[in-house]
């Protein structure tokens, strides 16, 4: 299975995860035609994938959505909120009801031969989800957009081969930043974003063994920046009560216009 972020940040968002017969996009939060440049480095046309997975209605998760799945057919997964959202975003144009497909929390289902496990997350969106996508004996997961996270959130990211987890800003440069107060709070709130230091906390709790590609994503482009979230989360498994030290990781930033490498399990 591979994984591999065509973009990834506050002002964009688009995931590829698939193998040699099934091929998937977590979110389209870009222009079609980055979408489709992406796709090219992947040597994937348009028109081979399997299935679009969005995670909430957010702009910097959709915005492509309605031009590229008109163009390409591709069906649409989404839970009935999260497709309410994408049917209400006006500047998507209408999407035809047939490649629109209802999906539902702690339901698993089948795209091709991967089984998407859809959980729950903490977002001020109607009914945002993460994905873990599994094939044989391997799993990776996305996990953006947390405000906060919980027992279950870990239960979701436990055994993984690799992960795009985000971590989104620097607490210290989000409060003394440019943001007005409402959109601090709001980035700082329990349906916001996870900080660098949460980034790192969550991930001392799903390392293991096998767990050999971390990816880094969804960083802010106003509160953060790549070496200082790769540093903060290095330094939080360092200094965790585990086995498990910062310089060990296999770990990457994931960037916002910069399709990165292919991370393979």
């Amino acid at each position: 299975m591979r994984l591999c972020s065509i973009a990834s940040g506050s002002s964009g968002n688009c995931i590829y995860v698939g193998n040699d017969n099934t091929h998937l996009l977590v979110d389209t939060g870009i222009s079609k035609k980055r979408i489709e440049a992406g796709l090219k480095e992947l040597e994937i046309k348009g028109e081979e994938l399997d299935g679009i997975l969005i995670t909430h209605e957010h702009s910097d998760h959709i915005q492509g959505l309605g031009v590229f799945s008109r163009k390409y057919e591709v069906p649409i997964y989404a839970t009935p909120g999260t497709i309410e959202g994408i049917k209400n975003y006006a500047p998507l144009g209408k999407l035809p009801d047939d490649l629109l497909n209802p999906i539902h929390i702690d339901e698993r289902f089948t795209i091709g031969d991967i089984a998407v496990d859809p959980f729950r997350i903490s977002h001020d969106a109607n009914e945002p989800s993460g994905y873990r996508m599994n094939y044989g004996e391997k799993s990776v997961a996305v996990a953006t957009d947390l405000g906060i996270y919980d027992e279950y959130t870990v239960s979701n990211l436990k055994n993984l081969d690799a992960v795009l987890l985000e971590a989104n800003h620097d607490i210290h440069m989000l409060e003394v930043g440019t943001y007005p107060y409402y959109l601090k709070q709001r980035v700082m709130g329990d349906k916001g974003h996870l900080s660098n230091e949460l980034s790192g906390r969550l991930l001392c709790d799903i390392l293991h063994n096998n767990l050999k590609h971390i990816l880094l994503g969804h960083l802010s482009k106003e509160n953060n920046y790549a070496a200082l979230a790769y540093e903060t989360v290095k330094l939080e498994v360092t200094l965790s009560d585990n086995d498990y030290k910062g310089e060990d990781l296999n770990m990457t930033v994931a960037k916002r216009d910069i399709i990165s490498e292919i991370i393979t399990v």
